[in-house]
């Protein structure tokens, strides 16, 4: 009796010793907000200067002006002190200070690069770079504002020529003819979550209360229609001396009663006014495009199992509607990339689609035929487009899928013309680039990045584009003097041993290879997002101080958690909803280990927020002898009890109550689980996380459980990241026996 008291003493003494092996204080010096103070010190601001080809950037307080036709370097301005001290005399303002200038919006006149101008409270500044004296300018400061164009919507509640005024009551429309004082009612149908209005507090009349648009003299009104759509109710506990309900409209898959949309259309000249005949798909999805297309007016619908979209005509003077463009992809459309452009009001439009496996732009014409395929590449998918220039009849858009790239999901940025016949890359370097234009968009500064490597600056010629050159890179060298260390980039083999996985992999900066380590594999599932870092990111997600602890930490993409690598990669889970991406994440760990001998396999962790809470949680109810411990937060435990879209889209509509769910796995537990939740998420509601305890509880199993109160969605916070730290710590880094079935005592 007397030794295994013994050894239960030593078994919580050496859990209490464990908790002080963590230092506590490095632990904290990997955290964010401490490196970011770091490395701010070598960051770069980098921005042109307005009315020129010129840019300039700030690196350790100096500023530099860089021309961007030839690449020559000099400083802004030679003596900042001197700067510093006549800004100071001209306006009183003691607080700029050499080493702190605060320039912004400067701008050049005639590419002149002597003279630069700097708007302060309504006055202008001059200063000549030749000279190094600041004076004001005699001249006025520019005033900017925008014009409302001819022909184009507006959201007020008066025709632009003021001759009709759109009145909204409780729910419905009225129109005053402001020529005869008259006032006509136009509906009657309008109710409780199916308004006209957006308030419906009284019954007064009134201006601005009315929700649509006017165009010319025809107005126009999209209307959600939520009237029969079930509620979410949520407590607020926190609020005030007594808890509130909150109380929001959330459909759910394969319900009956969704959203509908009613197209209302009123031609103030005619005194026609209608609900237009727009409905072709049951409970489809509608949305209307704004551009000034002149007597036309372009919308979207989607059918509601998201696999066919049609873009569609109005015609504004006689509310006719026709189809112009049909585009279904099976089994379901990529709704994160998809988008398209109208030019010269709707007589062309750019589409994009994934016909070929892969997203690329098409050029069709006003009549919806097809002009031919603008975008290239066998291996490329092309995001959003960043500027269109239809002077010279081209477009820039990002792109993914690169061959420089060692991670295929890193953007870059092309020049492609729209007749298909040219396409050049405009960024070069392996990371992820993103593009900031010139004003006149002939020249763009690049910047790019990776995990492992800070910001390098380029200047690209979009006319040009194998032109390009740097003229400033960030440096890592005070992060590295303060203790940080890069992530290590890594790549492995799926579970099918041969679809390439792309992520990263946190190491603690005293890692001793001879030593065993337990790993926590951070993940997301997607299917919209794969939420890989791309580009450098200090202590993402809190990964690195996680790691700083004692653990390998990693972050790597399953299958089917992108919409960024093509057709077949994004549809992997479909129909597959809680399964899919599990095996990959099981044999990347393995993979690791096998390369890497200081992973414990005996020692696996995951952990997860939202979809990744619900994958963490899978992980370990299907894997229980593999994974050890699971700290799950905010997940979607139940696909069938979370909102509408994600399930109809990502797993197939018309299978209520067949999206699988972790409830069903709860007797599978082993190992020691951390559920979190916000009591007032109304993203993935708190009923979800409550469901799994109640499972869990029936199958008798042993689980932590934590609410945080007033907390949505986002819990992140101080006592969540520690609360997680403390949790894995306790559990995974010196494991110890319990009882897992609290009602058997198994």
């Amino acid at each position: 009796m007397r030794k295994q008291l013994f050894i239960v003493f030593f078994v919580q003494l050496a859990c209490s010793l464990s908790a002080q092996t963590v230092d506590w204080k490095r632990v904290a010096q990997q955290e964010e907000n401490a490196l970011q103070e770091v490395y701010r010190r070598s960051s770069i601001s980098a921005s042109w200067l307005k009315g020129s080809s010129f840019l300039m950037y700030e690196q350790y307080g100096r500023y530099y002006l860089v021309d961007a036709r030839t690449g020559r370097q000099e400083p802004l301005i030679n003596d900042q002190q001197q700067f510093a001290v006549q800004y100071q005399t001209l306006t009183g303002d003691t607080t700029m200070k050499a080493d702190k200038l605060r320039l912004y919006g400067l701008s050049l006149e005639n590419n002149d690069s002597r003279y630069f101008y700097w708007t302060r409270s309504q006055k202008r500044l001059v200063y000549d770079r030749a000279t190094q004296r600041l004076a004001w300018d005699s001249r006025p400061a520019e005033k900017g504002g925008a014009t409302h164009r001819e022909g184009s919507f507006s959201s007020g509640a008066y025709t632009k020529d003021s001759l009709f005024t759109m009145l909204g009551d409780k729910y419905n429309l009225h129109v005053r003819n402001n020529r005869t004082g008259q006032i006509r009612q136009l509906t009657f149908d309008g109710k409780e979550g199916a308004s006209y209005c957006f308030t419906s507090a009284k019954d007064t009349l009134r201006a601005g209360n009315a929700m649509g648009n006017w165009r010319g003299h025809v107005y126009i009104h999209l209307m959600n229609d939520d009237s029969k759509v079930g509620n979410l109710y949520l407590i607020d506990v926190l609020h005030g001396d007594r808890p509130r309900l909150k109380t929001k409209h959330m459909p759910l898959p394969d319900e009956k009663n969704v959203r509908q949309y009613k197209l209302y259309w009123f031609n103030a000249d005619t005194g026609e006014g209608r609900l237009l005949p727009i409905e072709k798909f049951k409970d489809q999805e509608v949305k209307l495009n704004y551009e000034d297309c002149g007597e036309n007016l372009y919308f979207t619908r989607r059918n509601r199992g998201v696999d066919t979209l049609e873009l569609c005509k109005l015609h504004l003077p006689t509310g006719q509607v026709s189809v112009v463009i049909q585009e279904v992809c099976k089994p379901h459309l990529n709704i994160n990339l998809f988008s398209y452009r109208l030019l010269h009001q709707g007589r062309e439009i750019i589409w994009w689609s994934e016909r070929t496996g892969r997203g690329n732009y098409y050029l069709y014409d006003g009549n919806g035929r097809l002009k031919g395929r603008i975008t290239q590449g066998d291996k490329l998918v092309a995001g959003r487009i960043e500027y269109l220039d239809l002077k010279k009849r081209r477009l820039v858009f990002i792109g993914y899928g690169d061959r420089q790239a060692y991670d295929p999901e890193y953007a870059y940025y092309y020049v492609a013309d729209l007749n298909g016949k040219r396409q050049q890359t405009l960024t070069y370097g392996n990371g992820t680039h993103e593009l900031q234009f010139s004003e006149d968009h002939r020249f763009a500064i690049d910047s790019y990045s990776r995990m492992d490597m800070p910001t390098v600056y380029n200047v690209v010629d979009v006319d040009a584009p194998t032109k390009h050159f740097e003229f400033a890179r960030c440096t890592d060298k005070d992060l590295k003097a303060a203790g940080w260390q890069a992530p290590v980039l890594i790549d492995v083999p799926a579970a099918d041993g041969k679809t390439p996985l792309y992520g990263v992999m946190y190491l603690p900066t005293h890692l001793d290879k001879t030593k065993k380590y337990p790993i926590i594999s951070f993940v997301y599932p997607g299917p919209q997002d794969d939420q890989i870092p791309r580009s450098f990111t200090l202590d993402d997600a809190g990964n690195q101080s996680l790691a700083e602890m004692g653990f390998v930490v990693i972050n790597v993409q399953p299958r089917g958690s992108s919409p960024l690598r093509g057709h077949d990669f994004y549809c992997f889970g479909y129909g597959n909803l809680r399964d899919y991406p599990i095996a990959d994440d099981k044999h990347t760990i393995e993979t690791l280990a096998h390369r890497y001998p200081f992973i414990d396999l005996n020692r696996v962790g995951i952990c997860g927020h939202s979809g990744g809470g619900f994958m963490a949680v899978t992980a370990i109810l299907s894997y229980p002898d593999f994974y050890k411990v699971a700290f799950s937060a905010s997940g979607n435990h139940d696909n069938n009890q979370y909102i509408q879209w994600w399930g109809e889209t990502y797993h197939g509509l018309g299978k209520r109550g067949s999206i699988p769910t972790n409830m069903e796995l709860a007797g599978n537990l082993k190992g020691k689980l951390m559920l979190v939740t916000g009591d007032v998420d109304d993203n993935v509601p708190p009923v979800s996380t409550l469901r799994m305890v109640d499972a869990l509880i029936k199958k008798g199993k042993r689980f932590e459980l934590m609410v945080l109160p007033g907390k949505d969605h986002g819990v992140w916070s101080p006592y969540y990241q520690n609360l997680m730290r403390y949790y894995f710590m306790e559990n995974l880094m010196h494991p110890t026996s319990r009882d897992v079935n609290i009602l058997t005592h198994e």
